[in-house]
């Protein structure tokens, strides 16, 4: 009888359980690995391993150019979602990450301004969410900057239009102040020349109510001229050298209060108008009127004489106003009257 053939042996199987110290199935022993250049193969494509310049600085460095993509390319997004106003930023262009990571198909020395970090962020995350959102943030920093100068503008076109406002104000003023003074200076001129003429029309009125003394004459002494000859010490009077005999007139309309000798004036008389002011008419040779008499402008009262106190033929002529205990220059009182000596 046939005896059947033995069964194979099971496969060895580990058992779940193990002692403490022993190997486990999945264990050792194993043999020490030391990689070398030649046993790894290097990693080609984008994903590459940059060589380390000075350092952990370029690994660094690329982390710091990726954190600044990265943050601005978030706040341009949080910016676009949250619809929050952009808040002004100032930062310099920093340098392309590409110039952070040196290798053979990198240029060196390259760089990308900060405004067009957002489109870099959206074409290396390739959405157009990120692309939106570098933009407007770009488009709202340039709209500020167009703001804060179209201000700045508006404020020197303010300041230069004032101050043409104020020069063209003074120059009014000044113009305004320069016509006024013409003006009251066109009025005094013409109130001084109506004055003058209203003073010439009245001296002319009493031209023909006064007469000079006498005629043919010259003026030797004058009122307050010093000298030994006089017994104040000065001139009382004024002077008309002229001829023996020549006619005395009486200079106004008056009475005659006085008519004689009288010392060193030899013969005088004296004529009174009617405001009181007394004219003496002093060295006459003759007298032709009497006290009393009333005389008008023009009549003869006497003659030029050398009587008295003299040196030579002359009138002596006085004017003595009412009140006054002393005379005033007879010349000044004549051109008073509109005559002229």
């Amino acid at each position: 009888m046939a005896s059947n053939p033995p069964a194979p042996e099971a496969p060895f199987k580990p058992s779940d359980t193990f002692a403490y110290g022993a190997p486990g199935a999945d264990e050792g022993p194993f043999e020490e690995w030391n990689p070398t250049a030649e046993s790894v193969r290097p990693v080609r494509g984008r994903h590459r391993v940059a060589k380390q310049r000075g350092g952990g600085l370029a690994r660094s460095s690329t982390v710091l150019g990726v954190g600044v993509i990265a943050a601005v390319g978030a706040g341009g997004m949080a910016s676009a979602q949250t619809g929050k106003p952009p808040v002004s930023i100032s930062m310099p262009d920093l340098p392309n990450v590409g110039s952070l990571i040196s290798d053979e198909e990198t240029p060196k020395g390259s760089s990308t301004p900060l405004s067009d970090i957002g489109r870099m962020a959206a074409a290396d995350t390739g959405t157009e969410e990120g692309a939106g959102a570098g933009e407007a943030l770009r488009a709202r920093i340039m709209a500020q900057v167009e703001q804060q100068q179209g201000q700045a503008q508006s404020k020197a076109q303010a300041a230069a239009l004032a101050a043409a406002e104020k020069e063209a104000a003074e120059a009014a003023a000044k113009a305004e102040k320069e016509a006024k003074e013409k003006a009251e200076a066109a009025k005094k001129k013409a109130e001084e020349e109506a004055a003058k003429k209203a003073e010439a029309e009245r001296l002319a009125e009493l031209a023909k109510q006064y007469a000079l003394p006498t005629s043919s004459y010259t003026i030797t002494s004058t009122f307050g001229q010093a000298g030994a000859y006089w017994s104040s010490g000065y001139h009382t009077g004024l002077d008309f050298a002229a001829p023996t005999g020549t006619l005395i007139k009486a200079v106004h309309t008056g009475t005659i209060t006085s008519a004689g000798w009288d010392g060193s004036y030899g013969y005088k008389t004296v004529l009174t108008l009617d405001d009181g002011t007394e004219v003496w008419y002093a060295h006459q040779s003759s007298i032709n009127v009497s006290v009393g008499q009333k005389v008008n402008t023009g009549d003869v009262i006497g003659r030029v004489g050398a009587t008295g106190n003299v040196t030579g033929a002359h009138l002596h002529l006085e004017v003595h106003p009412a009140g006054t205990s002393g005379g005033v220059d007879p010349a000044a009182w004549l051109a008073g009257k509109g005559l002229s000596v």
